[in-house]
């Protein structure tokens, strides 16, 4: 019977796992203000002291883009389409102790990136390499890669943007990236349901350890 108990007692467990990941991967809120808005960029700026960390890009341009990114926010997720070109070879400032191999570059990015991505509830949901040309005209920019980042709201870009400015890790972006094109897009259908696969995955693992129990009476 102790056992049986214990089986049972997973499911209050298994149920705070879930609130526990609901509360963190969140999704729907309130949208930030105009006040809170300029506050956060004047504290992403006071971080980087107002200076780009490439060869070729303004300062404040990420800071005007991300103001841009603000102005239809409705406090809710929403998924960052990016799409890449690399350099052929890695540009760093001049200086630079690293050699021009643009993954590695990219690499180095993406490493220091993800566990701020994941403190602020967002994911990976899709990367993938270009295959080739379908619909498109002469002349159009060829892209060699493909991402799709879930945030958890534009709130929580912006903190992650706040942290991770002092680190200076963006010259690793610039360095491998010869263009890039980014744009948000709210979900209208979509099959990646990670709030009913979590679910799923604890139920799972409830049914499995209920099994074990039981049969070990």
């Amino acid at each position: 019977m102790p056992t049986l108990t214990a089986s049972f007692g997973l499911v209050p467990v298994l149920a705070l796992f879930y609130v526990a990941f609901l509360f963190w991967y969140g999704g729907r809120g309130q949208p930030m203000t105009v006040e809170e808005v300029n506050r956060r960029l004047g504290k992403i700026s006071a971080t980087t002291g107002g200076k780009s960390q490439t060869v070729d890009q303004a300062p404040g341009e990420i800071l005007a883009e991300l103001k841009q990114l603000a102005t239809n926010d409705d406090g809710n997720e929403f998924f960052m389409v990016n799409l890449i070109k690399y350099r052929q070879k890695a540009l760093y400032p001049p200086g630079s102790t690293y050699d021009d191999n643009v993954l590695a570059a990219d690499a180095r990015y993406n490493r220091a990136l993800v566990p701020y991505l994941l403190k602020y509830g967002g994911v990976p949901v899709f990367v993938g390499s270009s295959q080739g040309r379908f619909i498109d005209k002469s002349g159009d920019m060829e892209w060699d890669r493909v991402a799709v980042v879930r945030y958890r709201s534009r709130r929580d870009l912006f903190k992650m943007a706040h942290d991770i400015a002092p680190l200076g890790v963006a010259i690793h972006k610039w360095a491998s990236i010869e263009r890039t094109q980014v744009f948000p897009a709210a979900p209208i259908l979509s099959l990646f349901a990670v709030r009913t696969l979590v679910a799923a995955f604890l139920a799972v693992i409830g049914a499995v350890m209920h099994f074990v129990f039981f049969h070990s009476l």
